[in-house]
């Protein structure tokens, strides 16, 4: 499965160079997924990014009918922390809607989107869907939510650093042992192990890690090492 680090090569080209849509469809190929999407908003400029690997026909009809203002997959996830499974969004008027069409065009409608919380507040959304049963969707999806989480503050960091002003504010206060803690874990290190390299105890490497997360605006360990590789503070393990 992609790890973080593969958006690396993204992230090191030139703007224009960068193609985030072939990177959704590699991620869609590696995760066994059908679609994904990406959307965020820069608080800086105001400018919105939106990538997504859906058809052409289903984009302009999307934007027509102006489907993003009712679209429960993204608001029910932007008022979330947690990655938002759509079977569990609320089946009204607007979700009526959205799917109606969506199935129109024969989209799928098992999806997961993964919020992302920003370090100035931003927030960026993942989509991921594919067509299939219930059950096997709650499997797939179980299977690939840390996956989808670090990709999803990789991918999100990557876009918001292509803004050079965002770039250089994007620099969170993390001592010197947080990142060391934290460029172990990127190897591949436990906590134990962490705690033996050291020597502190694990309790203290939780510690510095959960303060790390607080300080990334992270809620996973695994993403707060993908952000602290996309923004430079550690090298990729």
């Amino acid at each position: 499965m992609i790890k973080p680090t593969n958006l690396v090569d993204i992230a090191s080209t030139p703007g224009r160079q960068r193609d985030y849509v072939a990177h959704l469809k590699t991620l869609c190929d590696s995760l066994g997924v059908e679609h994904a999407t990406y959307f965020s908003a820069n608080p800086i400029s105001g400018t919105m990014h939106g990538f997504t690997t859906y058809p052409d026909a289903w984009k302009a009809h999307y934007v027509s009918e102006g489907l993003q203002t009712h679209d429960p997959t993204l608001s029910s996830a932007a008022r979330s922390v947690a990655p938002v499974d759509w079977k569990r969004l609320d089946r009204n008027d607007a979700f009526g809607r959205v799917f109606r069409d969506a199935n129109d065009f024969g989209l799928p409608n098992q999806g997961v989107t993964v919020p992302i919380r920003g370090l100035f507040g931003e927030i960026g959304l993942l989509c991921a869907c594919a067509t299939m049963s219930s059950n096997e969707w709650t499997k797939l999806r179980r299977d690939i939510t840390g996956d989808l989480l670090s990709n999803a503050v990789h991918l999100h960091d990557t876009v918001m650093n292509s803004d050079p002003l965002l770039r250089a504010l994007r620099q969170p206060n993390l001592s010197s042992r947080e990142i060391e803690i934290l460029q172990w874990v990127a190897a591949g290190k436990s906590q134990q192990d962490v705690g033996d390299i050291l020597s502190i105890s694990p309790r203290t490497v939780e510690v510095h890690l959960r303060s790390t997360r607080e300080k990334l605006c992270t809620i996973s360990t695994a993403q707060a090492v993908g952000r602290a590789v996309s923004l430079g503070i550690i090298q990729p393990g």
